[in-house]
């Protein structure tokens, strides 16, 4: 199992398919998965059935977390629980954000 993912393996996972692509897989364990999230137009994401954590890794803009806007920056980091409705708008072309799900479906509990 590879335990370290460089930035340059991220971005060449999207050079693959530059027109399509908008997350990849990158790192997996157990029910850990860790990705890269790069959006193009629109975020089209529905809720997931795990929790997870974006780390903004490039490019500014809204996240919409359970009917709350705020605004976000690179180093900023997300979370999101298991089932909720959320989404990226209004963000720059450049914006990339490592997610982090984990755990067990429906999320933990607090």
């Amino acid at each position: 199992m590879e335990w370290l993912v460089s930035g340059q393996a991220a971005r060449e996972a999207f050079e693959k398919d530059p027109q399509n692509r908008r997350y990849e897989d990158l790192l997996t364990h157990g029910t850990m998965r860790v990705g890269l999230y790069a959006l193009r137009e629109h975020d089209p994401q529905k809720p997931h059935t795990q929790d997870e954590i974006y780390i903004v890794a490039a490019g500014t803009g809204e996240f919409i977390n359970d009917g709350e806007r705020k605004s976000f920056a690179p180093g900023d980091i997300i979370f999101v629980k298991a089932g909720v409705e959320h989404r990226f708008e209004n963000f720059s072309s450049d914006f990339q954000t490592w997610v982090v799900f984990w755990g067990p479906e429906g999320g933990e509990a607090a």
